[in-house]
């Protein structure tokens, strides 16, 4: 049967095969069958020979570009689908956030109040003011020791899942030992940048390492992190760049004279 489709598929002309000897007298009764049989599939598969996506060149093909199809997980995600899942990610944030308690955001955000007035009045007026920067120093190395402080309260009762074993105790007294540290930095820039570091190890807990965390909760110390560490860098900034113009200007002011 090979011989024979392949015989026609590729343009040959279709012959049957003689009977002689023995075939002829085994199959002379069904010599009329055996011939309306062989005219069925000439005529039937014959003309699909002739049909262009039939020839083998089109067949290699069509094999070759199923075999190079990439399979859906390996596809690269469009621009539309990330910028969806984005703002659906942001959606979200914004709605946990609103869905927190009213006397927990209204304090949070009013916590944020001495960390942003204190870069925003300098830059304003253009003049750096030591004792505000110390203040806003002081203000938050006592946030941090807050946020530290916080694993301490959800370790301690009965029914919490974070028990009160050493691992929690002992990292809830890490940010308070960092603020402590900073506070021995006569320098603001560098007892800023442990500040920061502080505040990153308390969302890092409160975030990561505690999951039963409320949701609006979470949201909420991620803003307030972003905040205060923007704030403590804007003011690190503006000592460096506002103490470096009063300096200019009075080198000018004893060039002149």
């Amino acid at each position: 049967m090979f011989p024979l489709i392949q015989r026609c598929c590729f343009h040959t002309s279709f012959k049957l095969p003689k009977c002689t000897g023995p075939r002829l007298l085994l199959y002379g009764k069904n010599k009329t069958v055996w011939s309306s049989l062989s005219l069925h599939l000439q005529r039937d598969v014959c003309p699909l020979s002739r049909s262009p996506s039939l020839n083998p060149a089109s067949i290699y093909a069509t094999k070759l570009q199923a075999f190079h199809t990439s399979l859906p997980f390996f596809k690269k995600k469009t621009p539309k689908e990330s910028e969806t899942k984005d703002a659906g990610v942001l959606q979200q944030s914004m709605k946990s956030l609103k869905d927190s308690p009213k006397p927990a955001l209204y304090v949070s955000l009013a916590g944020l109040i001495p960390f942003v007035s204190v870069p925003l009045s300098m830059a304003i007026q253009g003049t750096y003011y030591p004792e505000l920067a110390f203040a806003q120093f002081t203000y938050g190395a006592v946030t941090v020791s807050f946020l530290g402080g916080m694993r301490w309260g959800y370790a301690l009762p009965e029914d919490s899942p974070a028990k009160p074993d050493w691992l929690n105790l002992a990292n809830s007294t890490v940010p308070p030992l960092l603020a402590w540290q900073a506070l021995l930095f006569k320098d603001v820039t560098q007892g800023a940048i442990m500040l920061v570091i502080g505040l990153g190890i308390a969302l890092h807990y409160d975030v990561s390492l505690l999951p039963d965390y409320p949701r609006w909760f979470k949201v909420l110390r991620v803003v307030g992190t972003v905040v205060m560490v923007l704030s403590l860098l804007a003011t690190a900034t503006l000592k460096i760049i506002l103490e470096e113009q009063l300096s200019n200007s009075r080198n000018k002011r004893q060039n002149t004279k």
